[in-house]
């Protein structure tokens, strides 16, 4: 095989990236491409994004290669490059969401009119969404039987970087945006090789125990996961024999789990998975002191606030932020997956969706009518108040878990709760 191009979506990485691997192994020539496509807009992941292929061009240029880079529709470029290149065939990677299989689809289709080879790859998830199907299912509803499966399930090998890419003569390879960070993280393959590194090393272990919200307690992968700057097979391959890996692991096949949900269930952005049975309030001044983080509960305020400034929220914060939002103020919880998805640095549908869903009781929560209860939660996961301080400055006065009850001793400048017996 003379040139492939690989069209890269959100496998932003050199390791373990099978399209990437499998071209470089058997075509001569390879164009690694990314398409800034205007029908996109990654709100304040655009800094992360942007960091991301600045740090994947500079490890392609260390191979011997380079990212190209294009605006506009990804199919239409994608061809448009491929006949410039003399290409035989155009691969990606496999994913999930309807917007994503509809370019799929596209592509392929121009890839046939073409006379264009086109291949997906695994490599967004641990293990492939259609390929575990319980009996007489198209996906799994419940997480436990899943679990089971998953844990059990034959794993692809973790792939090596390639030894070299191989840029055909005479192409362009385009100009990337500024870097603009944005949140606590930067964005790309290194940073997120560095992170995974230093989480085995210092924070897996205590993973089981940890009730801590500070967002350096925890692996802090969600976001380079959602971009593929790291591979969640390799992140499974290297914690699952380590202290504390069990329960880790466990979380990141919640991710698959979504994942096939949302395959199965395409609908899962907009439509009830389960249908709630009663109608959502329209409190336009309820939702707006939700979203700015003034509800006049501390807990919540201060996971929102987070949130606002720092693109990301400890996901025990995101399920007492949203049970509140859903189950206290009966605010619909579209509204509120949409909120997350403009400021999470690590967004995406499947999870965003799929989580929101279970808080509200209309996804895959066995238990759909559990509300967390806010005050109880707040005790639980910051005991003296530590995090609620951080993040709620009018309350740094108070001393102790009295943080969390600012109604006994009100605060000047901090809103009473807007919900009585909090």
């Amino acid at each position: 095989m003379e040139t492939v191009i690989v069209l890269l979506t959100r496998d932003l990485r050199v390791h373990d990236n099978p399209a990437l691997a499998t071209a470089c192994e058997q075509a001569r020539h390879v164009v690694p491409l990314f398409v800034l496509d205007p029908a996109i807009d990654p709100r304040h992941r655009a800094g992360f994004l942007h960091e991301s292929l600045h740090d994947l061009r500079s490890s392609l240029r260390s191979l011997g290669g380079d990212l190209v880079v294009r605006r506009g529709d990804p199919v239409a470029e994608a061809v448009t490059l491929a006949r410039t290149a003399n290409a035989t065939a155009i691969w990606a990677a496999a994913d999930v969401s309807a917007f994503a299989r509809r370019r799929e689809r596209h592509l392929a289709e121009a890839c046939e009119a073409g006379r264009l080879g086109f291949r997906l790859f695994p490599g967004l998830t641990v293990v492939p969404p259609g390929d575990l199907l319980p009996s007489g299912g198209d996906h799994y509803r419940v997480f436990t039987p899943y679990w089971r499966a998953w844990s059990a399930a034959p794993r692809r090998k973790v792939l090596a970087p390639p030894g070299r890419v191989r840029l055909p003569d005479g192409i362009g390879v385009g100009d990337l945006p500024a870097r603009e960070p944005y949140g606590l993280l930067r964005g790309g393959e290194t940073a997120g090789r560095r992170r995974l590194d230093e989480w085995l090393k210092s924070g897996l272990a205590r993973y089981p125990d940890d009730r801590d919200l500070a967002p350096e307690r925890t692996s802090m992968l969600s976001a380079y996961l959602r971009f593929g700057c790291v591979s969640p097979a390799e992140v499974v391959a290297r914690s699952a024999r380590r202290a504390g890996g069990e329960e880790f692991v466990r979380q990141l096949c919640w991710r698959d789990f979504y994942y096939q949900v949302a395959f199965a269930f395409p609908e899962l952005p907009r439509r009830d998975y389960r249908s709630r049975g009663s109608d959502w309030k329209d409190d336009e001044q309820a939702f707006a002191a939700w979203r700015e983080g003034l509800t006049g509960v501390p807990i919540v305020d201060a996971g929102m606030r987070q949130l606002r400034d720092e693109g990301w929220m400890h996901n025990r914060l995101r399920m007492i932020v949203g049970s509140f939002l859903t189950k206290r103020l009966g605010i619909d919880w579209r509204l509120g997956a949409d909120h997350f998805n403009d400021l999470l640095l690590d967004a995406d549908i499947p999870n965003n969706c799929g989580n929101w869903q279970w808080v509200a009781g209309t996804g895959n929560d066995t238990r759909p009518n559990r509300v967390l209860n806010p005050l109880r939660q707040a005790k639980k996961v910051d005991p003296h108040g530590d995090y609620v301080r951080r993040y709620v400055p009018e309350l740094a006065g108070l001393p102790g878990p009295a943080v969390h009850e600012p109604w006994k001793n009100p605060v000047p400048r901090y809103p009473a709760p807007i919900l009585d017996g909090v």
